[in-house]
């Protein structure tokens, strides 16, 4: 699938926050989504300001691996991409994703207004009902906090590297 990104600073898109395990992977999915104006790596939730990468990885900082994506509603929904969010990685996980363990890789959405709390809260207790998963759903559902743009080299790592994640 095509890269859909248009690079543009001329409209406040909205955003849309998710963390999901290694932000590497997540970042490189919602970046191929229709409709994704951009994605950025970053840390939200916790109580650091200014975090590092080596900070979050200690676990103690409270901050999640992030993905903030700026998307185009004309194009995309925002439940387009909270279901996009549960397909790309196992949500029944507690703090972990794959080989990555720790509470920085906990499966998380923040909301940036009520109508994204609410439409995030229906469709994952639409999926826990389902039973598409064999243990309940874990992702937890928060408030935005402020958003923590990770170090330059971890924006679109993948792209340049070539590299895979487990998610």
């Amino acid at each position: 699938m095509q890269n859909m990104i248009q690079e543009t600073n001329d409209t406040p898109w909205p955003k849309a926050t998710f963390g999901a395990g290694c932000f590497w992977g997540v970042e490189a999915r919602f970046r191929k989504l229709h409709g994704v104006v951009n994605a950025t790596v970053g840390y939200m939730g916790g109580d650091v300001d200014q975090p590092t990468y080596e900070q979050v990885c200690t676990g103690v900082t409270g901050h999640a691996e992030v993905v903030e994506v700026e998307f185009d509603p004309s194009q995309v929904t925002y439940e387009s991409l909270v279901h996009a969010f549960f397909d790309l990685h196992d949500p029944t996980q507690i703090d972990r994703q794959g080989p990555d363990v720790g509470r920085q890789y906990r499966s998380v959405i923040f909301t940036h207004n009520e109508q994204q709390h609410d439409e995030a809260t229906e469709i994952r207790a639409q999926l826990d009902a389902s039973g598409r998963y064999s243990a309940p759903i874990a992702t937890a559902i928060e408030p935005a906090a402020p958003f923590w743009r990770a170090e330059e080299y971890h924006q679109q790592y993948l792209a340049r590297r070539g590299g895979q994640c487990a998610v």
